[in-house]
């Protein structure tokens, strides 16, 4: 009996992994970009800053959300790789180049309102020379009730909304499209 209770003990503890829906481009961005005087640009490196509200590896009631990418760097380079693809204005050997630094990334599946925040600091290149460089962030909540059968797939299919807000909000930014012109 010991032994079960140990056992059921270490797989509570344990949790289980899982892994983030892939991104998926949402339209509005698309359309900005389409809009927008643009030219053909590349994603550059995407790094992460490792703190306690940045993980690639986002505990939500004891589980891991992981990213389907690796990383969230990661994660975030496939999201401004198919908004720019889908825009018709990404080019893997462009001139000018827009990279980024996950700063804060994280979801919390609290009891009542779960929680999800990224934050982010993008830097567009024309061959080096720096046009734009600025702190973007983004915030979402959603229904957590006490029931984790319910509360955990909530906040899994939060975090690419959460993606997809962040960059509405960059490509929202009057002075990043300019830099991208």
């Amino acid at each position: 009996m010991r032994r079960l209770a140990a056992g059921l003990a270490v797989l509570t503890l344990a949790g289980c992994a899982m892994t983030a829906p892939p991104y998926t481009a949402q339209v509005d961005n698309v359309i900005k970009l389409q809009k927008s005087e643009a030219v053909q640009i590349t994603v550059g490196t995407m790094t992460s800053t490792p703190g306690p509200s940045n993980k690639d590896k986002i505990s939500i009631r004891g589980s891991q959300l992981q990213s389907p990418y690796g990383t969230y760097a990661a994660y975030l380079a496939e999201a401004l790789k198919q908004e720019l693809s889908l825009a018709g204005k990404y080019a893997a050997t462009a001139s000018r180049s827009i990279s980024a630094e996950l700063l804060r990334n994280d979801v919390s599946a609290a009891i009542g309102d779960g929680h999800g925040e990224i934050e982010a600091r993008f830097v567009v290149r024309d061959n080096g020379d720096v046009r734009y460089d600025q702190i973007k962030t983004a915030g979402t909540t959603f229904s957590s009730p006490f029931m984790g059968a319910i509360a955990i797939p909530n906040a899994v299919q939060a975090y690419p909304a959460l993606v997809q807000q962040l960059l509405l909000n960059l490509f929202d930014d009057p002075a990043f499209l300019n830099a991208l012109k």
